[in-house]
């Protein structure tokens, strides 16, 4: 995030490189950068004849170097976007000679999704060197709840860290999915309110009391009603509740709390920092701590292991969700 403020901060200070790469595999940051530059760059009577947004899987290299010649029209600069570049993967390299000596009234944005150009790639060395070269990185899923507090936070936000963990658990690690959720969110929360579980559940459609969240602490805390009822509830609604996703999220609970039972200081902080969690959350392991043993926990991992197997009909045929959530609960607790 602080490198993509830079890239702002340098445009609207007027340091405007010739030619920006944006790649990786998270495409969230490549379409904010890209947009800032197409709203900014030039004036809106500026864009009609020196912007244009050409696609890589309608365009070629020689197409996109040809544009990019072009002199701007009662203009300082011309803005040339390119989505889609990754369509362009084979051919990239003949960007190179461009890249070497960019044409310096151009504005040159090649949009790279879901993967990355080569850095030992000439092209790429070359753009370095003339332009900037930048890789959005997918966030892993306990960075998630954190990268929404600090969105929510740039505006003025707050969010409780239970709704920032059911919106993760119900949208994954998509941030332009997660992006949408906020502004929706944004409009109907008054900036004095923090942004609650009840929020989440009113105007996004996520239920606070049945969600693998939710299962997961009362799996925690032992009890057994809590989590047969929310469990009954996901076998009625298998669709809105794959079984996958809540044997990966147990799956990863209780590796993290075996890792808890291999910690020699259990203070929060050193908690939360060696889980990857927010300390608001250091309780449940805690908890979960005294209710499952180590050797218990080893077993219980090697259990959902064994069920994620059958879940995708490894060893069992026919077997339906209701059943495997049936198990699942017997073989934890």
């Amino acid at each position: 995030m602080d490198e993509v403020k830079q890239i702002v901060s340098d445009i609207k200070n007027g340091q405007i490189k010739p030619i920006y790469l944006l790649t990786g595999e998270e495409p969230y940051y490549i379409d904010k950068i890209a947009e800032f530059i197409e709203d900014n760059v030039l004036s809106e009577a500026e864009r009609g004849f020196n912007q244009m947004v050409l696609y890589g899987k309608d365009v070629t290299i020689e197409d996109i170097v040809s544009n990019a010649k072009r002199y701007p029209m009662m203009a300082d600069k011309q803005v040339v976007i390119v989505k889609e570049a990754q369509h362009l993967a084979r051919t990239i390299d003949k960007l190179v000679d461009y890249a070497k000596n960019p044409q310096p009234t151009t504005v040159l944005v090649l949009c790279y999704k879901y993967g990355k150009v080569d850095k030992r790639k000439a092209v790429y060395k070359e753009i370095k060197k003339t332009g900037v070269c930048f890789e959005s990185k997918k966030l892993y899923e306990n960075k998630v709840a954190d990268w929404i507090r600090k969105v929510l936070s740039g505006k003025g936000y707050k969010i409780a860290p239970k709704a920032a963990s059911m919106l993760v658990e119900f949208l994954g690690t998509d941030l332009s999915k997660i992006n949408n959720e906020l502004e929706k969110l944004q409009l109907v929360v008054s900036k004095e309110k923090e942004i609650s579980p009840m929020d989440i559940e009113e105007n996004i459609g996520i239920s606070k009391d049945y969600n693998n969240f939710e299962l997961k602490k009362a799996i925690g805390e032992r009890n057994v009603i809590k989590a047969t009822r929310i469990l009954n509830y996901f076998a009625q609604n298998p669709k809105d509740n794959p079984f996958v996703v809540t044997i990966t999220l147990l799956n990863t609970f209780f590796t993290q709390l075996l890792k808890y039972h291999g910690m020699k200081d259990h203070n929060p902080k050193s908690v939360a920092s060696t889980l990857g969690i927010n300390p608001y959350f250091v309780s449940e392991y805690q908890i979960a701590a005294k209710n499952y043993p180590m050797r218990k926990v080893s077993n219980i991992i090697a259990n959902l292991r064994e069920l994620d197997l059958k879940g995708k009909g490894v060893g069992a045929t026919n077997i339906t969700q209701a059943d495997l959530l049936k198990e699942l609960l017997v073989k934890i607790i």
